[in-house]
């Protein structure tokens, strides 16, 4: 489905990517894990076409899309959750929610989509009426899950789900994605806590100083000396 083949990305003269390839099969759950600053941010806005690969390319079913404007990316089915969550903190939950049904076809669908998101996050159809900023960290994420839905995508990325949830909140999160990889959506995931991305993805790659350094099923990074002596303090 997404193909990433040798990639260099900078920003000016810092290059932050190196040589990156990796793919991601349709209805997969794949993780990009690494320490916090190795690249793993920068990797996702280059596949949204937020920043453009100085060498390399970048492919989605055969057709390459790293040429080719983040809108039209967006329109081919690959849909970004950032870092931060990034949600209009002045507007509603719903307003927030009809903020992602930007494409025409997904905003002629909207009120049936949006029944669907409160579905699958009943607390934010309590809060429907309620200012994004005043949501808790948790239901924040949920509703920047739910805005990136509104486009009904074929590849959705995440960038550090968990970051500044409780733990409870973070395993939560955690099993939505695992849901939502399970009704066909396919998932690439941003993650520090390699331990629970680990658990949850069907394979991963592990990013270092901007290169992937290792690559692999589930079980066998688990089971690497590497990634438990680094990363899971075994």
């Amino acid at each position: 489905m997404l193909s990433v083949d040798k990639i260099n990305v900078s920003y000016g003269e810092l290059q932050v990517l190196w040589d990156v390839t990796l793919k991601v099969n349709n209805g997969e759950f794949v993780a990009i894990v690494g320490s916090n600053g190795v690249g793993k941010t920068t990797l996702l806005k280059t596949i949204s076409g937020l920043l453009n690969p100085t060498t390399g390319k970048i492919e989605l079913d055969g057709e390459q899309i790293d040429t080719i404007p983040a809108r039209m990316i967006l329109e081919k089915g690959i849909v970004l959750v950032p870092e931060g969550r990034l949600l209009f903190p002045k507007m509603s939950v719903l307003e927030n929610l009809e903020m992602g049904a930007y494409l025409p076809e997904s905003w002629s669908k909207r009120r049936e989509t949006i029944e669907d998101v409160f579905a699958l996050f009943p607390r934010l159809k309590e809060r429907k009426t309620q200012k994004a900023g005043t949501l808790s960290g948790g239901e924040q994420q949920m509703l920047a899950i739910g805005r990136a839905l509104m486009s009904h995508p074929s590849l959705l990325m995440l960038d550090e789900p968990s970051l500044g949830l409780a733990p409870k909140l973070v395993l939560k999160t955690f099993d939505i994605v695992e849901k939502l990889n399970e009704k066909g959506i396919t998932i690439l995931l941003v993650e520090q806590n390699i331990r629970l991305a680990l658990q949850h993805a069907h394979r991963a790659y592990v990013l270092e100083s901007g290169r992937v350094v290792l690559e692999g099923a589930q079980k066998e990074l688990i089971d690497n000396e590497h990634v438990k002596k680094v990363y899971l303090g075994m």
